[in-house]
């Protein structure tokens, strides 16, 4: 059974930092391409950043230079480190695990919510 469990939501205020973690189980982690991506409420989900399973990064052009992305393949985690947060950073963060290798498959999380308020 394929599990993405995220954490690390909660209220902060702007200019404020939030790290996100998502811990997987019951997939090959390493080879997965994993990304987060947020969905605000009346909007689409959007990506916000994406790790390769070689370590290649990208990420929406407006949170460039605020957030981080990065993998620890042993701990079979992802983490999105948010810094300088802004209102329109609110929104429900999603993990997401892609494989596109042979069989193609894709997982998401159940999501955790960001709130950035004064």
């Amino acid at each position: 059974q394929v599990q993405l469990v995220e954490s690390g939501g909660g209220l902060v205020q702007p200019g404020g930092s939030l790290r996100l973690s998502c811990e997987a189980s019951g997939i090959t982690f390493r080879i997965y391409s994993m990304g987060w991506y947020r969905q605000a409420p009346g909007k689409q989900r959007e990506l916000v950043a994406a790790i390769t399973s070689g370590g290649s990064t990208n990420y929406a052009d407006s949170v460039k230079g605020r957030f981080t992305i990065s993998r620890d393949n042993a701990k079979k985690t992802v983490y999105l480190q948010m810094n300088s947060l802004k209102p329109e950073d609110t929104a429900v963060y999603y993990c997401n695990a892609d494989l596109r290798s042979g069989v193609s498959r894709n997982y998401w999380g159940q999501g955790t919510q960001v709130t950035v308020s004064s």
